[in-house]
């Protein structure tokens, strides 16, 4: 009887999970997961944005000088000073006072409100639901399924394969929520960690749309849609081959008990089952893994919303008023030439700009040829790792990546996809 009532249970947390995270649903005029629509009404709310980003943003950059985590180390250090940066930035935004580059609506409060305050909300609102997707077996049942190719294409575990729908599905800061505390819990090695975080943490299916109006292929999506798709994989599945990746550490994070997959013997079905529901009935009540969850998302959105804030805004006032990006332009135009890609330049300062933002190519290159608009759009998809946001959010997880690391891994992607896509899109239009 117990064994039924917790395999009823089993299935239900999952069932609630996969609702919570992966099933869109239609409310008003919008079409996305449940926690998306209760993160958008709570941004709704009068005053929210406000008063909530703001008060996140402005304790959360005085955090590491309370704690002194800014001594340890000069990233750290540097950190901490970027986060009191994005609190000045966030003053700025919030007392409509201060430089007009700064202050136009495209700048400080387009990141504020478009990408600060909706990532450091998310994050400990999703955490809320996140212990029914890792806490209670769903993870492990759909490894079973997932991992013999998920292990020889990707070299992670089948239970990877949530991190990665999440992410297209939900957004990035989900899924690095999920891949840092199963990472934490020692469901991933270092090596595996670092490969999901960089390689499958996509923008959202919904923040694809907002890059496809930007570019005018919306008349494509769905072309566009599984293209992003295919070639993100690709491209993934090429680089946990090559260095940094390739050279990870296989340990686990310090103080973690390794719960390593299983080989798989028997019925797929029954050991999917067998293997969640042994989870399902040692993990603690959910009250307690909604509390912990939560208080990790509280955490994290404190750790990077400040850096993000700061980082985004640098990042758009460099490429918007400076040459820097033009001049990094010039390392990716011979490749660009040679892949025949219309407005050369243009294309290569929008592969340049989309380290800082994945958002400013699609603005930089709206009025240039399909070819080029669906290139471009493909890579700031498929890139994952940008300074406004995705590399602020992985710098705040336990995923022990460098910068350095970040920024080869980011080269790689970079041209890859370009080598895969500027084809297709030739044959296509």
């Amino acid at each position: 009887m117990r064994k039924n009532n917790n395999l009823i249970k089993f299935i239900i947390y999952a069932l609630f999970g996969s609702f919570m995270f992966f099933i869109p649903i239609t409310i008003g005029d919008r079409n996305t997961i449940p926690v998306d629509h209760i993160v958008k009404w709570i941004l709704s709310i009068p005053y929210v944005v406000p008063v909530v980003g703001g008060s996140m943003i402005l304790f959360g950059s005085v955090l590491p000088f309370i704690k002194g985590d800014w001594k340890n180390g000069m990233f750290k250090f540097i950190m901490s000073i970027l986060g009191i940066c994005g609190a000045i930035f966030t003053v700025m935004v919030l007392l409509k006072t201060g430089p007009d580059l700064i202050i136009q609506e495209n700048m400080a409060p387009y990141v504020f409100k478009a990408v600060v305050v909706p990532v450091i909300v998310i994050v400990p609102i999703g955490s809320v639901f996140l212990a029914f997707l890792i806490d209670y077996g769903l993870m492990e049942f759909i490894g079973v399924f997932a991992r013999p190719f998920m292990n020889k294409i990707f070299k992670v575990p089948g239970r990877a394969a949530v991190d990665a729908v999440s992410s297209f599905v939900g957004s990035y800061s989900i899924a690095l929520l999920i891949t840092n505390q199963a990472y934490i819990d020692g469901k991933y090695t270092k090596r595996e960690a670092a490969i999901i975080a960089t390689g499958f943490s996509t923008v959202s299916a919904t923040f694809m749309i907002i890059t496809a109006n930007t570019l005018g292929i919306m008349e494509h999506w769905l072309l566009f849609f599984f293209i992003c798709l295919i070639v993100t994989f690709i491209v993934t599945a090429l680089t946990v081959r090559l260095y940094p990746l390739n050279k990870f550490s296989d340990s686990y994070y310090e103080g973690a008990e390794p719960d390593v997959e299983l080989e798989i013997r028997g019925n797929y079905i029954r050991r999917a089952f067998k293997e969640g529901i042994e989870v399902f009935e040692k993990a603690a009540p959910i009250s307690k893994n909604i509390i912990k969850n939560f208080k990790a998302g509280l955490k994290l959105g404190l750790e990077i919303g400040p850096n993000i804030m700061s980082i985004g805004v640098i990042s758009l006032l460099v490429a918007n008023y400076t040459k820097v990006f033009d001049i990094l332009g010039y390392i990716f135009y011979p490749l660009i030439k040679i892949l025949q890609i219309p407005e050369p330049m243009l294309a290569a300062k929008g592969v340049a700009v989309s380290l800082a933002d994945m958002y400013v190519p699609a603005i930089i290159n709206a009025n240039s040829g399909l070819v080029n608009r669906f290139t471009i759009g493909v890579l700031c998809i498929s890139e994952i790792l940008f300074f406004s946001a995705s590399i602020p959010c992985i710098m705040a997880t336990k995923i022990p990546l460098k910068i350095k690391d970040i920024f080869v891994i980011w080269l790689w992607r970079v041209i890859l996809t370009l080598i895969l896509t500027a084809p297709i899109a030739h044959l296509l239009f």
